[in-house]
């Protein structure tokens, strides 16, 4: 992607928390028609290096036949919003200012594999939902719901594993602008886009 060096985070455990904070990503493969995308939840798995990326898709979903041993592309995009001109103070002192948009966001690319092994989709499914019920008072599981219903679902997916080969990380949060403008789009977005404000904050050099 276009990566001035400005907004290039290369920090593994940032571009991580990004993918683990987002975690549904845009899945981007060729087929014998062109290119295919398909927004999925995804698990990341520390294994060393850059990390593995696993999914399922619907067995339905045309996306995965083909897709094992090509190179894919995953995108996450975390916080992101407009930037009205009307938080610069340079728009006060000078009106030499136009609307931008602040972003960050995490490309992964590496080689897919198709797993179809029930015992993979089985783990995968149930990391999958552990992931995302922890933290609620009663957390489903999977084996709340009846052996067969959950076998019959299983087989109507396939999963896909992704060694990440390399990752880019873009944060587009107003570094480039003056001072007294990174503080104008951190206060105005302090309400309506907290976890945005934040990121101006810490990559505006404005906290402490």
């Amino acid at each position: 992607m276009y990566q001035p060096d400005l907004h290039r985070e290369d920090r593994l455990e940032v571009q991580h928390d990004l993918i683990r904070t987002h975690p549904f990503g845009l899945l981007i493969s060729t087929g014998p028609e062109g290119l295919l995308a398909n927004g999925v939840p995804f698990l990341l798995h520390d294994t060393g290096g850059l990390g593995r990326l696993q999914v399922h898709l619907a067995r339905a979903n045309p996306q995965w036949q083909g897709l094992d041993g090509q190179e894919v592309l995953v995108v996450f995009q975390g916080p992101l919003t407009y930037i009205s001109p009307g938080f610069y103070e340079t728009k006060r002192e000078t009106g030499k200012v136009v609307p931008t948009w602040n972003y960050a966001m995490v490309q992964a690319r590496g080689t897919a594999r198709v797993m179809a092994d029930p015992a993979w989709l089985d783990t995968q499914i149930a990391a999958l939902t552990d992931r995302h019920e922890a933290g609620r008072a009663e957390p489903w599981q999977v084996t709340d719901a009846p052996r067969p219903y959950i076998e019959a679902q299983l087989r109507g997916i396939v999963g896909v594993e992704i060694d990440i080969r390399s990752l880019e990380g873009k944060w587009k949060v107003s570094q480039n602008r003056p001072l007294a403008d990174r503080i104008g789009v951190a206060q105005g977005l302090a309400e309506a886009h907290p976890d945005m404000a934040a990121l101006v904050r810490r990559y505006g050099n404005l906290e402490g």
